[in-house]
């Protein structure tokens, strides 16, 4: 889930390479490989919770400004996680039969997010998981790009609908290589869990960065 430079294609669920080619040569470093490309990685661990964060956001914050009683299911239109600077619109993707079968999917080259209309939809009555994905620029700042950075379990953020507002809390984050995730947890049936995936930022090449939301209230 970058934006590829040479436009090809992986294995991996919304495979990608990194930001077009603004700057041309960048590749990834030895630094940036994954150490063992079997096993996934945490990407972001929790921070120590003895230790009090900046402006901690108090549990349910985020919960109390959304209206009661969650909307039907419907069309995402925006994500707004603010621990992780990410403000950004989503827009429907329908993949095609074959990227879905291969879980090889493909987001157009923009900042935007996409939602894999074939899944689920977010919103009371949801019948599958929720997937949004987007791309990561290595040349230069992009709201998923945060999520390799600044996610983390405990986090809450909102997602907008056609419907109304809900709110969610990050229950991991987690990256996979682009070979294993194909594979993972995260395309098991799990109605009204969000997953927003893109390109791990250290290893935007070989390495997916995934975070897994359920509703909350």
């Amino acid at each position: 889930m970058a934006a590829h430079s040479d436009a090809e294609a992986t294995s991996a669920a919304v495979a990608a390479t990194p930001g077009p080619k603004a700057s041309p040569g960048v590749s990834p470093t030895s630094e940036s490989k994954p150490t063992d490309a079997s096993k996934p990685t945490d990407a972001s661990k929790p921070t120590d919770a003895s230790k009090p964060t900046d402006a901690p956001t108090p549990p349910g914050a985020v919960a109390a400004r959304v209206q009661a009683g969650a909307p039907a299911a419907a069309v995402p239109e925006r994500i707004t996680y603010p621990k992780a600077g990410m403000d950004v619109v989503v827009h429907v993707l329908n993949p095609d039969s074959t990227s879905t079968a291969s879980q090889s999917i493909e987001p157009p080259e923009t900042k935007d997010g996409y939602w894999l209309a074939s899944y689920g939809s977010p919103g009371t009555g949801s019948t599958n998981t929720t997937y949004v994905i987007g791309h990561s620029w290595v040349d230069q700042d992009a709201p998923f790009n945060h999520l390799s950075t600044a996610a983390a379990p405990g986090d809450e953020f909102t997602v907008t609908t056609a419907a109304g507002v809900l709110a969610y809390r990050v229950e991991s984050v987690t990256t996979y290589t682009k070979a294993t995730l194909k594979d993972s947890p995260i395309w098991a049936v799990m109605p009204n869990k969000l997953v927003l995936i893109s390109c791990y930022s250290k290893d935007p090449w070989g390495t997916n960065v995934t975070v897994v939301a359920s509703p909350l209230g």
